[in-house]
Parts: C-alpha cells; sequence; structure tokens
C-alpha cells in the first residue's frame, strides 16, 4: 500500500548476540551486569542479569534501553540537564521506565534507529563503556 513507511529492526538473534557481547565485555573487566536488549518501538526482546548482579540492576537495564530508544540517544545524553536547574529538570518524573544515566544506546544501522541496549550493575560509565563495545563489536552505527 502506498504511503506505509518500512522498518528494520533487531531481530532475536542479534538481540541474543549483543547480550553475550555485553556479558563477554563485562567479565572482561570483572564486573558484573544486567542487560536488555529493546525493539524500535522499546518493547523487550531479551535480558540477562550476570551472576552477582544486584536484582533492581535489570529493571534499570531496561529503563536505560527503553529510554535510548524513546529519545534516539544515549541516555548519557540526560544525566546534567534533569538535574534540578537543568533544561530538562524533572521531565523523565513522567514515565517511570525513563532512566537518566549513562548506560542505555540506541542502536543504528546506516542512521536508522532499529532498537536500544542498556546495561546497569556497575558504575554508569562503566555500564555505558560495556554497551557500546557490544554494539560497535556487531557492526551499530
Amino acid at each position: 500500500m502506498e504511503g506505509l513507511l518500512e522498518r528494520r529492526r533487531v531481530s532475536l538473534d542479534i538481540a541474543v548476540a549483543l547480550l553475550s557481547r555485553v556479558r563477554d565485555e563485562a567479565a572482561k573487566r570483572g564486573l558484573s551486569l544486567a542487560a536488555a536488549v529493546v525493539d524500535d518501538g522499546g518493547h523487550l526482546l531479551a535480558s540477562q542479569r550476570m551472576d552477582e548482579t544486584a536484582v533492581g540492576a535489570m529493571q534499570l537495564a531496561l529503563g536505560k534501553a527503553y529510554t535510548s530508544v524513546l529519545w534516539g540517544t544515549a541516555t548519557s545524553a540526560f544525566t546534567d540537564s534533569t538535574q534540578p536547574g537543568g533544561d530538562d529538570w524533572a521531565w523523565n518524573t513522567t514515565d517511570p521506565r525513563i532512566v537518566v544515566y549513562a548506560g542505555g544506546i540506541p542502536l543504528h544501522v546506516d542512521g536508522e534507529l532499529v532498537g536500544g541496549l542498556g546495561a546497569s550493575g556497575a558504575t554508569a560509565a562503566e555500564d555505558e563503556e560495556c554497551v557500546l563495545a557490544a554494539a560497535r563489536s556487531l557492526g551499530f552505527d
């Protein structure tokens, strides 16, 4: 039908491969993380929680992946602006699934948003380093 848009999104196989790469990167660094992959609509495709990772880390990992898809940008971009006095102060309180610190990245292929990846369990910077390494290793922009 004319007027419909085509779209690409992350498959389950790719989601599982991303989780494996996050796990490998975390283990290499001596970290224990929870990680989640969402599709281009923010819906969960796959998740994992490494042994010894805090139970609460999974909800944060999913929130980071979700937030990165909603805005098409890394969650680290919102850390400062959502603090008291920031331009985006408190917008993140409008949806309890939104997480505004590092560790969530959008997944792009040829500039097109196809999903999101989030991790939690270490420092926010370490979470982000692990998801970036995993995504880059599979060729995401």
